[in-house]
């Protein structure tokens, strides 16, 4: 059926129900929100519920729209389910006595956030205005990290830039260095929204000359706070790593000075030893 003629269908069973006198024994409930991840799989939770004294009743149609759209995403009608391309029944093996009629987007993107409504008619009653809504949220990817100028000394100032993109909502890219100080105050971040909706995030922290740690740490946090990845800097030629090999060398020196005072001890008592024996040598033989 074409999608067109959708309209005309859900006409028709208005008018044909607005004459049928009674009660509807059926009632769609929908889970109010769902929350979808980019790229991923995302379901929109309805189910229909009958009366208790209908028993084993026949759903005759289905519609399901994404609000400010004019064409239906699903229909079910006569036996036959016509669909656009990315949705179906949640349940593969779905048919007119199966009571859950969920959605299923098989791909979700960043378009598929919104508000939906459910059209159900039955054989027992109808329910044409629930409605859910859908909130798509994706995770950032590892950030990268790099520095101007790309080899690091101490005699000029330097500008770190990290960035992480492929998220939504948006996040923030915070700064720590070795001791996990933060230093994200310093910093100056940007969001950029890009053309698949989703967030691109870049972060510059400049450093001067007589102040850089030993390494420092880029992490990306969702909209929520929680923390999705990190990288990490190591800068060689640092304060901390030449008071390090400074330490190292005056140890080393310390251990070259020990072993010379030892030989020299050694010496020293070879030669007392040696002046020992060949005084008391000399007055032996004076003796005789």
């Amino acid at each position: 059926m074409n999608m067109a003629s959708v309209r005309i269908l859900f006409l028709f069973f208005i008018i044909i129900r607005a004459r049928s006198v009674g009660k509807s024994f059926v009632k769609v409930e929908c889970k109010t929100g769902n929350v979808g991840q980019y790229g991923q799989q995302s379901m929109l939770d309805c189910v229909v519920k009958p009366a208790e004294e209908i028993k084993e009743p026949k759903i005759l149609v289905v519609i399901w729209r994404k609000k400010g759209s004019e064409d239906a995403l699903l229909v079910f009608y006569k036996g036959e389910t016509t669909l656009q391309l990315g949705y179906k029944f949640a349940e593969s093996s779905w048919n007119d006595r199966n009571m859950n009629i969920s959605l299923l987007i098989t791909n979700t993107t960043m378009v598929d956030s919104g508000d939906y409504k459910c059209s159900v008619f039955t054989d027992s009653g109808d329910d044409e205005k629930t409605e859910t809504s859908l909130r798509v949220t994706a995770k950032y990817n590892k950030p990268t990290i790099r520095s101007i100028p790309e080899n690091i000394t101490r005699r000029e100032d330097v500008t770190l830039s990290c960035s992480s993109v492929g998220g939504y909502p948006e996040g923030q890219l915070r700064w720590f260095d070795e001791h996990n100080k933060e230093w994200t105050a310093s910093s100056e971040m940007e969001a950029e929204l890009t053309n698949d909706g989703l967030f691109k995030l870049s972060s510059k922290l400049s450093l001067l000359k007589n102040s850089i740690s030993s390494k420092y740490t880029c992490v990306v946090f969702n909209s929520s706070g929680g923390k999705e990845d990190e990288v990490t800097l190591e800068i060689p030629g640092t304060t901390t790593s030449e008071g390090q090999e400074r330490e190292k060398g005056s140890d080393q020196s310390s251990k070259i000075v020990a072993s010379v005072v030892v030989i020299g001890l050694l010496i020293v008592g070879l030669l007392l030893a040696l002046l020992i024996h060949r005084w008391w040598s000399q007055r032996g033989h004076v003796v005789v």
